[in-house]
């Protein structure tokens, strides 16, 4: 697995991912800048999707090129929810432009919707991982 390496997670681990994941959707939620809350709420998305992996389908994400890509992809099936894989690939191109094409301007209705969307994912995480 190019992406990913087999691994054992330990609930302890997984709830110190979820917190990090929590954490950066509540600096996202607290700020009153757009481009800060866009970045805040990317990074939840992608931490949300590595603690799905870890818990749901014991591997660990490799940190290289790609690796968002497929961590959305596998977070979309892992949710059975295609909307994930769609909306986080906008967000992670939007991203991407920021970081390597000079920046991007992002509205503050862009930025809220964008932490809504990553707010349901993570409920909805939230909620599968309870039950497991």
């Amino acid at each position: 697995m190019r992406y990913f390496t087999k691994l054992h997670f330990s609930n302890e681990q997984i709830t110190q991912y979820l917190n990090n994941a929590s954490r950066d959707l509540e600096i996202a939620e607290e700020s009153g800048r757009p481009e800060v809350k866009f970045n805040y709420a990317y990074t939840a998305l992608i931490k949300i999707g590595i603690t799905l992996l870890a818990a749901m389908r014991n591997i660990k994400v490799r940190a290289i090129q790609g690796h968002h890509a497929k961590v959305i992809a596998e977070m979309s099936d892992v949710l059975n929810d295609g909307s994930i894989e769609e909306i986080g690939n906008v967000m992670r191109m939007k991203r991407n432009q920021d970081l390597y094409s000079g920046g991007i301007f992002v509205s503050e209705k862009e930025a809220s919707d964008y932490y809504g969307f990553v707010e349901k994912v993570f409920l909805k995480a939230k909620t599968l991982l309870k039950k497991k």
